[in-house]
C-alpha cells in the first residue's frame, strides 16, 4: 500500500543563486493537517515559474521517500527532508518506473491523474544547493511526477494512495522522462507493453 508521508506547500520567493535573484516556489514545507487539492494545486502553495511548472496539468508534484533515501546515500547527506525536492506530496511507494502516465489515484477525498514526469530545470537543485540535480534526476531515472486534479478534495499526511485506473498504454514516468531528456531514445517504449495492468 502506498501512503502520503508528508503534504508540503510554499509560496514563491526570491532566492539568491549564482550571483542573481531567482523567483521560485521550490521551497516547500510540511503542512500540519489537511489541505484542499484543487484544479491548480494545493491550498497554500504556488509556483514561481508558471510556464514550466504550473497549470492544471502540473498542479501537484509527487516525490518518493525511496528516492530521498537514494539521494541521501548518493550525496552523503542526512539533512534531506520532505519538501526539499519541491514536491507537494512525499509518498511511500509509487516508483517512477512503476507509475504510468494516465494512472489515477484516490488520495483522501481527492482523485488525481498522472500527467507527466517532473520538468527538470536548474531550480530543482536550488534548495539542496546542488546545481547538477536536474541532470541527475534524469540520468538516475528518479524524476518524480506531476498530477492533475480530477476530483477536488482534502488530502493529508497519512492518507492511503489507491490506484483507481491504469493509464492506457502503460508507459512509465521514468520511460517518458528518458524519451524526453536522454539520448538514444527507445521509441518502441511509446507502444507500451502488450499486457494489461488493470
Amino acid at each position: 500500500m502506498s501512503t502520503v508521508l508528508s503534504l508540503n506547500v510554499g509560496m514563491p520567493r526570491d532566492i539568491s543563486w549564482n550571483g542573481s535573484t531567482v523567483y521560485t516556489g521550490a521551497w516547500k514545507d510540511p503542512v500540519d493537517g489537511a489541505a484542499m487539492a484543487h484544479r491548480l494545486g494545493v491550498d497554500g502553495d504556488g509556483q514561481g515559474d508558471t510556464v514550466g511548472h504550473g497549470g492544471p496539468n502540473r498542479a501537484v508534484l509527487v516525490y518518493q521517500a525511496e528516492s530521498y533515501d537514494y539521494w541521501r546515500d548518493y550525496f552523503h547527506r542526512d539533512d534531506l527532508v520532505p519538501g526539499f525536492f519541491a514536491e507537494n506530496l512525499t509518498v511511500q511507494g509509487l516508483a517512477d518506473n512503476e507509475v504510468c502516465i494516465g494512472d489515477r489515484y484516490r488520495i483522501g477525498a481527492a482523485e488525481f491523474e498522472v500527467s507527466q514526469p517532473r520538468v527538470t530545470c536548474y531550480r530543482a537543485g536550488l534548495r539542496i544547493g546542488e546545481p547538477r540535480l536536474a541532470a541527475l534526476l534524469v540520468s538516475h531515472h528518479r524524476p518524480g511526477f506531476y498530477m492533475r486534479v480530477v476530483k477536488e478534495g482534502l488530502v493529508r499526511a497519512g492518507d492511503d494512495i489507491v490506484r483507481t485506473y491504469a493509464g492506457v498504454g502503460s508507459v512509465s514516468v521514468a520511460a517518458v522522462d528518458a524519451l524526453l531528456y536522454l539520448p538514444d531514445k527507445d521509441r518502441e517504449t511509446l507502444r507500451g507493453p502488450s499486457t494489461s495492468r488493470r
